[in-house]
């Protein structure tokens, strides 16, 4: 016999229809448990009054409906959209502002001198050329030109020959015989001498009183050209004469004038012959030429054997002369 209470025991037959009529009864009133609520009736709406009629604000427009883009079936596939960028719009620069007024540019400076150029073949040189006669004999040549009053020619100095030298004599000839040829191969100056037109010796008058100036002197109306010198109206010395050059009418072009002053640079330059002025002082005849230093600095060289470029003053007016030098 083992420990502890006893365990009654239990008789089925009087247990059993026990069990049955509780079972029974949590069914009926199971039934009634899951049965629906009976639904409550609710109670009638209360009539409430109507509000005042207030002010309504003004209806805000609503945008444009964007219509939607048609839908694609599910079952076909969507092909990728291309992305549509905005084009890019370059804004244009400004315009820059205008730019202020500027001084108008200061205009150029007068030139000093104009100059004319003379081509070989149109010109011959006097000093030293030699002088024919219309048989073609050489003579002689050319040492000076006599200008009278207005710088006009009037006679020509030439240097005749003797023989081997000696026996050479100074002779003037009237200026309307000579004859210029222009061509290098030929001689310089021919005289065409006419009736009563014989050549004048240069030579002392004898006699008492007063000496007359010889022919190749300076005179109130004759002026030797060559070893000339050409001064401002000033008195200031511009240069010396050492050539003058003749165009194929015997008129004469330009003057050379030797404008260094020195004997170690010597400088020379075409002076025109219109620009020179001729003037009487102290009962002399002279030639005067209105140049600067300035100018003088600004002419062309005079080059033998090469285009001469005559020069004169910028605007200067001087009487024009034909070609035997009448105005």
């Amino acid at each position: 016999m083992r420990g502890g209470f006893a365990r009654p025991a239990i008789d089925l037959r009087h247990t059993l229809p026990l069990l049955l009529a509780l079972v029974l009864a949590l069914t009926l009133s199971g039934c009634g448990l899951f049965s629906p609520p009976a639904p409550v009736e609710a109670p009638p709406p209360v009539a409430a009054s109507e509000p005042e009629p207030v002010a309504s604000e003004p209806e805000v427009a609503s945008a444009p409906e964007v219509a939607s883009e048609p839908e694609v079936p599910s079952e076909a596939k969507a092909a990728p959209r291309k992305l549509h960028f905005p084009p890019i719009r370059h804004r244009r620069p400004a315009p820059p502002p205008p730019a202020p007024p500027s001084t108008p540019p200061a205009p150029a400076p007068a030139p000093l001198v104009t100059t004319r150029v003379l081509e070989r073949g149109t010109y011959r040189t006097l000093l030293d050329s030699k002088v024919q006669k219309t048989d073609g004999k050489v003579v002689g040549r050319a040492v000076d030109l006599i200008a009278g009053p207005g710088g006009r020619p009037v006679q020509m100095i030439v240097n005749l020959q003797g023989f081997m030298g000696v026996g050479d004599r100074k002779a003037v000839f009237p200026w309307s015989a000579v004859r210029v040829n222009t061509q290098p191969t030929t001689p310089a100056i021919t005289l065409a001498l006419g009736p009563g037109q014989a050549p004048v010796p240069i030579v002392p008058k004898p006699g008492g009183g007063a000496q007359q100036p010889a022919l190749d002197e300076p005179s109130p109306t004759r002026l030797p050209i060559l070893d000339a010198t050409i001064e401002r109206a000033n008195g200031a010395k511009v240069g010396r004469v050492v050539d003058v050059l003749l165009d194929a009418a015997a008129g004469p072009l330009a003057v050379v004038l030797d404008v260094s002053g020195t004997l170690e640079s010597r400088q020379t330059i075409a002076a025109e012959w219109s620009a020179l002025h001729f003037v009487t002082k102290n009962h002399t005849l002279r030639a005067e030429l209105e140049m600067t230093e300035q100018q003088l600095d600004a002419s062309p060289r005079y080059v033998a054997d090469q285009p001469v470029r005559a020069v004169k003053p910028f605007a200067a007016e001087s009487p024009a002369f034909n070609s035997r030098g009448a105005k």
